[in-house]
């Protein structure tokens, strides 16, 4: 007799059936709208398709367009819709790979003849033809010799390469939309029309076959694909606004940075622009002083023995910087983390428990060999700098720690403009150091914390460091954009391999945990959101010139320089403009320099000694006793951190 197969929807509630049923039947026994609206379903948290045939107990959800996974679903589809578009159009292109990414989807191409934005339209309107026919998207189960086979025949070599690198007993899944077929793992939605209209192909750039500059190179089509006209509307948006943000052009506007090819993945900071830098920095370091933390300095150049005991010359090595030295008998890193560095202030004296826990931390100076393809502005760059911090503390200590990182964490993030955060938990890799007990308790001791801390938090499998599980923190900009920023790593694994150790209570030696924390990240990449998340107009204490007196006429340029005086004395970035020209014009340049205020002269206010003051943004003026004035504008410019920076340059 068989025995009966319980479904739990997400609802808690069970639905029994009495035979394997697929996706699609259980979505039909719910309701034949729903069975309508599916696009794939969700078994025990792995989306599958409809069609896939449930023999025991799981628990499902039946995704619809509404659904958290069902855009990968759709431009999954669109990706493979496009690709059917182009060979349709264009026969002899050969297709390559073409997944799901953030915000929309891309195709690899291997044609001769480069596409035009001429062909992107054309292609569209083909993708929205065959959208309209809505032909099926089924399944098949090929061998490998099979799939081998039928794509050499049909030109598609590149198919073929990827099939003959799949294990010989494994099956081979293709999808077949109509007469057009492609190798995949899916899951697919169950017709081509359910990738609906609200999709767009929006640019066409190089890549190598595999990422591998030594291969061929390939067209790839990038389009993005939504559930409703609304949503592609909204990022469409997004774009173009993210495109008046940009932190390159805003950073030449503003006179902040440039990059040159002279110096790949390395920036050249302009007088106003390390202004910034060092306020940010200023005001970490202060945070830092506060919460408990010692500052420390470690090499540039460390022996390659220290980072093969540690492990980052196997993980990381091809992104290190290598430098030989005495003649060629010892090979050098250049520094792509602080971390084993850390570990040698901390093993370099007798440590007691008593001295636990230690907060080390590092404005450390880093390089990784970045591809120059990936290379953007500032935001990825060689040359860089980590706000890091190492704690090392007992595993009792952990939860505590943990604790007071996300309060310091999140009250920076604040202070800085950003309350919108994402917590994220990242799981052990397949790759990883250190057996599984210790990954459990690393895991569940990174739980606890952010359990006892109040904060919801989402799990990544597969997501964390090759040393330890990791909580990321994930900023959401002005313009509805995310990005990942602190992290805070548990790492067990890394005080064993490089052999440090504190005296404990009993007089035995022990393991420190080592903590692994950053705030902003690279300085350099986190600037680079900043400007953009800002536009550029920064708030007044973080502004690298945050007020300009001017003058009305050239009557009051003995008064304006008093002013100018007076605020630079009070710790004002502040710059005088004297020039003999109208003060519309000096108003409008200065604003489009995103100077926060500008303080406007004239004979009057030389002789009242008041000033009028206008706020970036603002149509009118406040006329205020100076007095008055200097002492709002040296309020209003105090940094949350409570210190007033540094002598700036202007």
């Amino acid at each position: 007799m068989t025995s009966s197969i319980a479904i739990t929807l997400p609802d808690g509630s069970v639905r029994e059936f009495d035979r394997p049923v697929t996706g699609a039947e259980i979505a039909a026994s719910i309701g034949q709208r729903l069975a309508k609206d599916a696009l794939a379903v969700k078994i025990d948290g792995t989306v599958k398709d409809l069609t896939t045939t449930v023999t025991s107990n799981v628990r499902i959800e039946i995704v619809t367009r509404n659904h958290p996974d069902a855009l990968e679903v759709i431009r999954h589809d669109a990706a493979h819709v496009l690709a059917e578009a182009v060979q349709e159009l264009y026969p002899g292109t050969q297709v390559t790979i073409g997944p799901a990414i953030a915000n929309g989807f891309y195709y690899d191409f291997a044609r001769d003849e480069p596409f035009t934005p001429d062909d992107l339209a054309k292609i569209e309107a083909k993708m929205r033809e065959i959208v309209q026919r809505d032909a099926p998207l089924v399944r098949e189960e090929w061998t490998r010799d099979d799939a081998v086979a039928y794509f050499k025949t049909h030109g598609e070599h590149f198919k073929a390469e990827l099939v003959e690198a799949i294990p010989a007993d494994q099956a081979i899944s293709v999808y077949r939309q109509g007469d057009w077929l492609d190798l995949c793992r899916g899951p697919h939605a169950p017709s081509t029309g359910k990738v609906g209209t609200a999709f767009k192909l929006m640019k066409v750039a190089g890549a190598y076959w595999r990422g591998d500059s030594r291969n061929p190179m390939l067209q790839r089509i990038y389009g993005t694909a939504w559930r409703d006209e609304k949503e592609l509307k909204a990022y469409l948006t997004m774009l173009e606004e993210a495109e008046k943000r940009d932190h390159r052009r805003l950073g030449k506007e503003m006179d902040l940075f440039h990059v040159q090819e002279e110096a790949v993945g390395s920036v050249f900071w302009h007088p106003k622009g390390w202004t910034l830098y060092r306020t940010i920095e200023t005001y970490i370091r202060t945070r830092l002083e506060q919460a408990g933390y010692v500052e420390v300095k470690t090499p540039q150049l460390i022996d390659s023995s220290l980072f093969k005991a540690s492990g980052h010359w196997d993980m990381y090595g091809d992104n290190m910087f290598k430098v030989e030295a005495d003649e060629g008998k010892k090979q050098l890193g250049v520094k792509p983390m602080n971390c084993p560095g850390h570990t040698q202030i901390f093993k370099s004296a007798l440590r007691s428990y008593r001295d636990l826990p230690i907060r080390m931390a590092e404005f450390g100076s880093c390089h990784r060999n970045e591809p120059s393809g990936a290379l953007h502005g500032i935001m990825r760059v060689r040359a860089f700098t980590q706000d890091d911090a190492h704690i090392f503390c007992t595993e009792d200590q952990v939860p505590e720690e943990a604790a007071e990182y996300f309060k310091l964490q999140l009250g920076v993030y604040k202070d800085l403009g950003f309350d919108k955060i994402d917590v994220k938990l990242a799981l052990r890799p397949d790759v990883r150091t250190g057996s599984d007990d210790l990954w459990d308790r690393a895991e569940d001791g990174l739980r606890s914390a952010l359990r006892s801390a109040g904060l919801e938090f989402e799990e990544l499998p597969g997501e964390g460091a090759f040393y330890g599980p990791k909580v990321e923190f994930h900023l959401t900009d002005a313009i509805g954009r995310t990005w990942q920023c602190g992290t805070l790593q548990y790492d067990p694994n890394l005080p064993e391999r490089l052999d440090i150790h504190y005296i404990g209570e009993d007089g035995a030696k022990h393991r420190p945990i080592m903590l692994h924390r950053a705030i902003l990240g690279s300085l350099e990449r986190f600037i680079g959101m900043m400007i953009e998340h800002y536009a550029g107009k920064f708030p007044l204490w973080l502004a690298p010139v945050q007020a300009v007196v001017t003058t009305i006429t050239n009557e009051a340029d003995g008064y304006a320089a008093e002013v100018h005086k007076i605020l630079k004395a009070r710790g004002i970035r502040a710059e005088l403009d004297v020039r003999n020209e109208k003060i519309n014009l000096k108003v409008r340049e200065h604003s489009l320099q995103k100077v926060p205020v500008i303080v406007v002269v004239g004979r009057r206010e030389a002789e009242e000694r008041t000033v009028a003051m206008r706020y970036l943004g603002g149509k009118d003026q406040e006329v205020l006793a100076l007095d008055a004035a200097v002492n709002k504008l040296t309020e209003e410019a105090r940094s949350p951190a409570g210190d007033r920076g540094f002598d700036s340059p202007f």
